[in-house]
This record gives C-alpha cells, structure tokens and sequence, in this order.
C-alpha cells in the first residue's frame, strides 16, 4: 500500500485547538469516517476539517441527513502520526510520517 495523497486544498500541519496536528490524507467524508473509527480503536485521536469547520467527533446525524459528504481533510496529532499511519497499514518511513 502506497503512502496517502499530498495533493488537496487543506494544510498538510495545522495548529488546532494549541497543538501541531498532521494531515493523513484528503479523502470523501464516509471514508475518513471509516478511518477515524480504525485509528479511534488503536487510541489516536482525530480530527476531520470539512471547508465550513473542524469535526472533533463522527457527527452521524450530519451523516444521516445528507451534511457534507465530499473531500475533507483528516488529522491527527502530531505526535501520533507514526502511530496513525502503522494503524491505517502505511509504512511511516515511504509516507514520510514523523514521530513528532
């Protein structure tokens, strides 16, 4: 499996609520959502940046009722990112994913 894309309209590294986060990829809302679920369950925290707002948790009634479901911006603290891309199957070193 190939490292994620680099190529969107979101920030690769954000400063988000104080701290560096790190953007793993820009991909379609219910796929992001599958992944914060898979990192959500190894312990990493995530954040989804939609072009309207920052989403701390997985907003199912916005899901439900048709909210945004296109490309949107997943990030995870930077700190965790190592953590994040051995999680989602990537190798931290070819994705060049720092430890922090």
């Amino acid at each position: 499996m190939s490292g994620p894309s680099r190529n969107n309209q979101y920030d690769d590294r954000v400063l988000y609520q104080g701290d560096p986060w790190v953007r793993l990829d820009t991909l379609p809302r219910l796929l992001a959502e599958g992944w914060r679920r898979t990192l959500g369950e190894g312990g990493v925290v995530t954040v989804v940046r939609t072009p309207f707002q920052w989403a701390m948790g997985s907003p199912v009634i916005e899901i439900e009722t048709g909210g945004y479901m296109g490309d949107v911006g997943l990030y995870v603290p930077q700190v965790q990112l190592a953590e994040a891309l051995e999680l989602l199957g990537f190798d931290p070193e070819e994705a060049g994913g720092e430890a922090g």
